[in-house]
């Protein structure tokens, strides 16, 4: 079994069974969040789709899922429109879609990501995750690529796109500011009950340079004094800054004692109630709204 194939398994089985009952993944139900911003669930993990003037821009490409074009279309999104694809990070929830042992619903698109996360590509720096203790598999894409610099701003068949890196997560994690008013954070910050946190420690390459990041970018969004809708690809959205960054200081850690969150599935990769009924007639609430049974309301 090739690789993104065979690590997507892996983290639904064992990850579901690690993470089960704790209330770290607070995934959103497939289904838009505005006119612009629609979302398709892949067990614990989002992706996103940003349209505007008739274009559409994807940001990550989840796991290798078997239901990713069936969940599309539930939003009118036809996998052959996609030319372009924003990437935060190189890890399997993220590229799956692009990997070479996909269904390549994408090969055709251009690929956007950091520099520094590209070297994960070509094999220069392998990804370590529980402390750095385990390395995972190489990811192997095909898929034309950009490679793209700190604060790069990019126009994107009409849409801005302006580029923040947030290493921490990984060496070259990039974090997507699209058209002044949606930034989509990857696995830059994770959202408890009581607010942001930079995101989960035992994924990070660093703890520390993550918590500088998430500091950094804070200082970026809030300078801005406008209204940004923060979209994170693993526990739901909010445009409530002094909630996002609540507890920039530390990251969620799986080992402690939190805030209890009803919102929050007990497992995760359990997607049991996501439905294209719900994906077509139900807007997806913000984290602090969404009701016990998670993502809209």
């Amino acid at each position: 079994m090739i690789m993104s194939r065979k690590a997507t398994e892996f983290q639904r089985k064992t990850m579901s069974r690690l993470y089960r009952g704790k209330q770290i993944f607070k995934p959103l139900k497939t289904g838009r969040i505005d006119g612009h911003v629609a979302c398709v669930r892949e067990w614990a993990a989002n992706i996103f789709f940003y349209s505007k003037n008739g274009a559409t821009i994807m940001i990550d490409a989840g796991y290798n899922y078997p239901r990713l074009k069936e969940k599309m279309r539930w939003l009118d999104l036809d996998p052959a429109s996609i030319r372009h694809v924003l990437i935060t990070h190189q890890d399997t929830d993220h590229v799956g879609a692009l990997e070479t042992d996909s269904d390549l619903l994408f090969r055709d698109a251009t690929v956007y990501l950091s520099e520094i996360e590209n070297r994960y590509l070509t094999g220069e720096v392998r990804r370590r995750v529980i402390y750095r203790l385990y390395r995972l598999p190489l990811v192997k894409i095909h898929n034309r690529r950009v490679l793209l610099q700190d604060e790069q701003v990019l126009d994107v068949e009409g849409v801005k796109v302006e580029c923040l890196l947030v290493p921490g997560h990984t060496w070259g994690h990039m974090a997507y500011l699209i058209d002044d008013g949606y930034l989509f954070t990857g696995d830059t910050v994770w959202f408890g009950a009581d607010g942001g946190y930079s995101f989960i420690s035992t994924l990070a390459e660093s703890n520390k340079l993550a918590v500088k990041s998430l500091e950094k970018l804070e200082k970026n969004i809030r300078a801005r004094n406008r209204p940004i809708a923060v979209i994170t690809g693993h526990t739901g959205w909010t445009d409530d800054l002094n909630y996002v960054f609540a507890h920039t200081d530390r990251p969620c850690s799986p080992f402690r004692r939190r805030v209890p969150d009803p919102s929050a599935p007990y497992d995760g990769y359990n997607e049991e109630d996501d439905t294209e009924e719900k994906a077509r007639t139900i807007l997806l609430a913000k984290q602090q709204e969404r009701p016990a049974d998670g993502g809209a309301s």
